[in-house]
C-alpha cells in the first residue's frame, strides 16, 4: 500500500500526476504530485514557463529533469502563467522535498474556474495511483 505518498484533499489532480490548487481570483497554483516526484527520483532541473506564457490543459507547460529521466509537466488547466517558482532555478530538489509547498511549478490565471471541476479529486487520484502500482 502506498500510504506514504501524500495526496492532500484540497487539491485537484490529473492522470499525468500534476496537482492544481485553487488560489482564488481565477488563479491556480500547479505542481507535480508526491507520487510523481517519488517515481522520478532526485530532481536536478525544472524548466518552468515564463510569466505571460499561454498554456493549454493537457499540453506540456515545462519539464522536469531527474537523475533517471526527463519528463514533461502537463498543464492541468488552460490559461496564462502569471508567476513561476523562481526558487526552482537554484533548488530543483524542492520538488522532491515539498511537492505541494515550496516545490510548486507555476501560478496560472484561468478564464474558466469550472476547469478545476473536470480534474480528479483526491479520492479518485488515490484510486488511480493504487491501480497503477498494483496495490
Amino acid at each position: 500500500m502506498m500510504s506514504r505518498v501524500q495526496t492532500p484533499d484540497d487539491l485537484r489532480y490529473t492522470r499525468e500526476h500534476e496537482w492544481a490548487r485553487d488560489e482564488g481570483r481565477g488563479k491556480v497554483r500547479v505542481g507535480i504530485t508526491d507520487y510523481a516526484q517519488d517515481a522520478l527520483g532526485d530532481v536536478v532541473y525544472v524548466d518552468v514557463p515564463e510569466p505571460g506564457t499561454e498554456v493549454t490543459a493537457g499540453q506540456p507547460l515545462g519539464e522536469v529533469e531527474s537523475t533517471k529521466s526527463v519528463s514533461d509537466i502537463y498543464s492541468p488547466v488552460t490559461g496564462v502563467v502569471r508567476e513561476k517558482n523562481a526558487a526552482l532555478d537554484d533548488s530543483a530538489e524542492l520538488v522532491n522535498q515539498a511537492p505541494y509547498a515550496g516545490g510548486w511549478i507555476a501560478l496560472i490565471e484561468i478564464s474558466d474556474g469550472a476547469q478545476l471541476e473536470g480534474l480528479l479529486d483526491a479520492t479518485a487520484y488515490r484510486s488511480f495511483v493504487e491501480e497503477l502500482s498494483g496495490d
